[in-house]
């Protein structure tokens, strides 16, 4: 697997608080560079990047993370959150899911809430974030499928603010369960090359990372 191939399935992402425009322009000045899958950022600085990357006449999808990171605002806060996003240049959306709704096994109400952001997302990509590491098998499998009955596109494991990111075997669990149709973006705590390769190889589409594309920098001397 060489690294244009990884880097073309990674989301390169900054999402820490105090994320500064310059910070996000690094980002976005790599991600062109590098020709990463997108760029993940926060909301507030998508429409900016957008004007950003039409101004450096280049094309880099914006990802963009709502209901981030606890995922229990309300239905309509989420779906607002989508639309605006999108209006404002975002191409992908990564949304938390109701982490005690899942507890509850309420699943039309997550099924529900997952296609309503999907209309908002106007034919955007939309990922689920299950935030694996609160949950136990039988409720990543009920996610699972939830996200197959779904009109959503990805499920993806982690925000990377919880007590743990993706790990080997959810992202294999994951891929023993989830529809083909659906994608798979593993998140949250990728630290090195060798382990982006290895949740490729077990079956993600995405790495959601901050260090992918700078130790691929550092490779470069």
């Amino acid at each position: 697997m060489d690294t244009k191939y990884l880097l073309a399935h990674t989301d390169h992402t900054l999402l820490k608080v105090n994320s500064t425009w310059d910070e996000i322009l690094e980002i976005i000045d790599d991600g062109i560079k590098y020709h990463t899958a997108s760029v993940c950022i926060p909301a507030s600085f998508v429409a900016p990047a957008a004007a950003y990357i039409d101004d450096q006449d280049e094309t880099l999808p914006i990802c963009t993370v709502i209901g981030f990171p606890n995922g229990y605002s309300t239905t309509a806060v989420k779906a607002f959150e989508a639309k605006d996003a999108v209006e404002n240049g975002a191409s992908e959306i990564d949304m938390v899911v109701n982490v005690g709704w899942v507890k509850e096994g309420r699943w039309d109400w997550i099924i529900d809430e997952i296609d309503e952001v999907k209309k908002a997302c106007g034919g955007k990509i939309l990922k689920v974030i299950i935030e694996s590491c609160l949950l136990n098998e039988e409720e990543i499998v009920g996610m699972c499928q939830a996200v197959n009955q779904s009109t959503a596109d990805y499920i993806k494991t982690s925000t990377g603010f919880s007590t743990g990111g993706a790990t080997f075997d959810v992202v294999r669990l994951m891929k023993e369960n989830m529809d083909p149709s659906k994608g798979i973006k593993a998140a949250g705590g990728i630290s090195s090359l060798e382990d982006a390769r290895k949740f490729l190889e077990l079956g993600a589409d995405r790495l959601g990372s901050s260090k992918v594309v700078k130790l691929i920098k550092e490779q470069e001397g």
